[in-house]
């Protein structure tokens, strides 16, 4: 690359940045961010995006981790299962639950083919290309047969699809009988009263459901998505609100620790700062972070689920 070649580069960038996050008349859509974003990831060891579970983690990777492996065990994934992981950012989450929880096949889709080709080759890199086939592709029209996997997981992604209930149709076709479901997801927050507080609500949602490609049809709380569950016809559902371990931690996390800001592009370093002057409660008042499980019925077909 020449010398005039890498800043025009970055220059490009940076007009990226700002057209994303400051023009108010623009937006990207999910693939679009995730290019913009590239491999700027807070985290340090992993390429990890997501916000992190922060039960017990102390810093960024280890609740980034904790999340993946929150989704992983609540689908209880195991050395027979074939399981489709529909938005798996660099393959993080993926690798982890193919060196500790060792399922027998993982199959990957993703939009984003900057982001495809990455997570290949650290797959490679590591020597679990037999187990963990990544591929581009959609989780609103899943290129995967029908009745094939054990189980289709999907880490904080959902929210992006067009539409999450299109998504809960494919999930349902994929998954052989008496196979799970198991989402880390964002919603809106319940309603609440006063009108500050319900101000603030508004507020908090438009601008996360504005810049990060949150289509209307998926701005609904955890009764409804537990209701569009059991219309695609799952049974078993559970949908908890984990935002307590998820947003006021992250934010803590970040206030003591602004190093980890600075792996941030210096155009997305300015609005997360400015979020940190304020307290957690306001930042995200509209956001809730729900964990939801559910199984389509073994008895389904009138038969014990098969394998190939």
């Amino acid at each position: 690359m020449s010398d005039s070649t890498l800043p025009a580069s970055r220059l490009r960038e940076s007009l990226g940045y700002l057209n994303w996050l400051y023009n108010p008349f623009h937006g990207l859509d999910a693939s679009g961010i995730y290019d913009l974003l590239a491999t700027s990831s807070p985290t340090e060891r992993g390429l990890y995006f997501n916000l992190g579970y922060w039960r017990e983690a102390t810093d960024l990777d280890a609740a980034s981790d904790a999340l993946a492996m929150l989704v992983g065990e609540t689908a209880a994934l195991d050395p027979e299962d074939r399981v489709l992981d529909c938005g798996f950012g660099f393959g993080d989450q993926d690798i982890l639950w193919a060196q500790t929880l060792k399922p027998r096949h993982i199959v990957g889709l993703n939009i984003t083919g900057s982001q495809v080709e990455l997570a290949r080759r650290r797959v490679a890199k590591l020597g679990l290309d037999g187990r963990i086939d990544l591929r581009l592709g959609s989780a609103t029209d899943m290129p995967i047969d029908s009745a094939s996997v054990d189980k289709v997981v999907a880490v904080e992604c959902a929210f992006h699809f067009r539409t999450r209930e299109v998504f809960l149709r494919e999930a349902w076709r994929v998954l052989r009988p008496g196979g799970r479901l198991v989402l880390a997801d964002i919603v809106p927050a319940p309603a609440v009263s006063g009108f500050p507080a319900r101000l603030e609500q508004r507020i908090s949602w438009r601008l996360v459901a504005g810049k990060f490609a949150i289509p209307p049809q998926n701005a609904y709380t955890r009764p409804t998505y537990h209701s569009k569950l059991a219309v695609s016809g799952f049974e078993q559902i559970r949908v908890e609100s984990i935002r307590e371990h998820v947003y006021a931690p992250l934010h803590r996390f970040l206030a003591e620790h602004p190093q980890t800001l600075a792996r941030l592009h210096p155009m997305a370093r300015l609005p997360a700062r400015l979020a940190l002057r304020f307290e957690a409660t306001s930042v995200y008042r509209g956001l809730d972070y729900v964990l939801a499980s559910a199984m389509k019925p073994q008895q389904l077909l009138g038969r014990s689920r098969r394998r190939p």
